[in-house]
């Protein structure tokens, strides 16, 4: 079995697109036809439906899909392997993160890399929706959220309490709550997928319904209209540390309840053959995130 064609049949199913594929990996849809059928021959059975309009997998491709992810990272940890004697990572370490850390905190640990490692490349997706990582082809994914490590196959590499923030201008005209009675009175920024805020009060969860004249779909347009002194926003730790630590953006302490700790994850599609450069990464990362660089905010 040609693996580069088990590659190919991995960006298919990401992409559902013949010719998004070709695109992806720089031919013409006829060849990628060419090189799927000739897969499907060769393991006996049709992968995808194939319609002029959609693309999607077969029973048989869904089974199979798995398998390829496998074949992919044997192939990944074999090249590792041989190659281990040279200097440095190399290959390509394919990551999706949030857009603000993965502005703020994953593109400086890929820099770092890059800079101590020419042969590795990185390609890194932004997105705030929640990807998978195996039908994409990723190596690993940063992700924001409370989980337990037996959600997925994850592992913890920061903390990242939630906190109000407000900007001084803000502040200086309207006060800041004390309690989260006196919140509610504030106008608030909402995220779109946050429609309570969430804090901890006697070990427990206690949600706060906030209403207020703005809300968006991103963390960057929350936090500019927190900045602009539109209301008061809560966001996470690493949204918001350099904005604090410039004096963009100033902290608020409620009495009556504790910040909801959530974390950075990293997500990865198996433990076994995982390949040398996902795991320096994941250890650069965890190095940048160093609970000291919480002081003032946690």
């Amino acid at each position: 079995m040609d693996l580069s064609d088990v590659a190919l049949f991995r960006v298919i199913a990401s992409v559902s697109s013949l010719s998004a594929a070709a695109r992806q990996v720089g031919t013409t849809p006829m060849l990628v036809s060419r090189r799927l059928a000739g897969l499907e021959a060769e393991l006996g059975t049709r992968l995808f439906h194939r319609t002029t309009r959609s693309l999607s997998l077969t029973p048989e491709g869904e089974a199979f899909l798995p398998h390829a992810v496998a074949l992919m990272d044997a192939r990944d940890s074999a090249l590792d392997a041989v190659s281990s004697g040279r200097s440095g990572l190399s290959g390509v370490l394919k990551i999706t993160a949030p857009n603000v850390i993965g502005h703020s905190v994953v593109v400086p640990v890929v820099a770092e890399l890059i800079a101590d490692n020419p042969a590795l490349r990185v390609d890194l997706a932004l997105s705030d929706s929640v990807i998978d990582i195996a039908t994409a082809g990723l190596d690993v994914a940063v992700r924001v959220a409370e989980m337990k490590p037996s959600d997925m196959i994850a592992t913890r590499v920061a903390d990242n309490p939630f906190t109000l923030i407000a900007s001084p201008g803000y502040i200086a005209r309207f006060g800041q709550p004390a309690t989260t009675e006196d919140l509610v009175s504030h106008p608030c920024i909402k995220l779109h997928a946050m429609d309570t805020w969430p804090f901890t009060r006697g070990g427990e969860m206690h949600r706060v319904r906030i209403g207020g004249p703005f809300s968006a779909n991103t963390v960057d347009a929350v936090r500019s209209a927190c900045i602009a002194g539109v209301g008061i926003a809560m966001l996470t730790y690493w949204d918001v540390h350099e904005q604090v630590a410039r004096g963009e953006l100033q902290r608020i302490v409620l009495a009556d309840v504790e910040p909801r700790e959530v974390g950075i994850w990293t997500v990865f599609p198996t433990r076994t053959h995982m390949p040398v450069r996902v795991r320096a990464f994941i250890d650069a990362l965890r190095d940048r995130c160093l609970p000291p660089r919480m002081q003032g905010l946690v």
